[in-house]
Formats: C-alpha cells, structure tokens, sequence
C-alpha cells in the first residue's frame, strides 16, 4: 500500500462538498477506505488489457425487450384544454428573448 501522504487527499474539503459531518474516527476510516480504493485503481490500471475486448456488458446474456408499439393513446385535446393558450396542437407561450 503506498502512503497517505502519496494520495492528498483532502478530506475535510471533500465532506464539506458532500454536506458530511465526519468526526475524528470516521474521518480516519474514511480516509483509510479512500486510499484503499485508489491502490485499488492503481493496481488495477498497471494490468495490461490490451488483448482484452471491450465488452457492453460482463454476463454473456441478451436483454428481453417489450415490442416497440403503442400502449395507451394521448388525448391531446383534454390535456390543452386547460392551456391558456394553444394553436394547431401546440401550446403557445409568451416570448422570453427578443
């Protein structure tokens, strides 16, 4: 494992972006969890991959797909009906840039 020193992490400033509340143990172990996944990620990018093949998923298995039609029809004219203001089924708004 490399030493923390070799990471810079800076804890405190990443639990203030995530709204965190960390005490001293938490932060130890949060920091001790963080430098841990990075070795991880070091580690893992010295592994040469170049005679692996990009794959869109890890399981050798298709997805079922629902047929691609219509289920439910949309009555337009019950939904604008409310609008203020629409036009050849389309909603018309008041112009916001000149």
């Amino acid at each position: 494992m490399a030493d923390s020193s070799d990471h810079n992490i800076d804890l405190v400033h990443l639990a203030r972006l995530a709204r965190l509340s960390l005490d001293r143990d938490d932060q130890r172990a949060t920091t001790s969890d963080l430098e841990n996944i990075i070795d991880m990620i070091d580690s893992m990018q010295k592994i040469d991959t170049s005679d692996v093949a990009p794959m869109a998923n890890p399981l050798d298995a298709n997805q079922r797909l629902r047929a691609d039609r219509v289920t439910e029809e949309v009555d337009r004219n019950q939904f604008q009906a409310s609008a203020p203001s629409t036009q050849d089924g389309y909603y018309l708004v008041p112009r916001v840039i000149e």
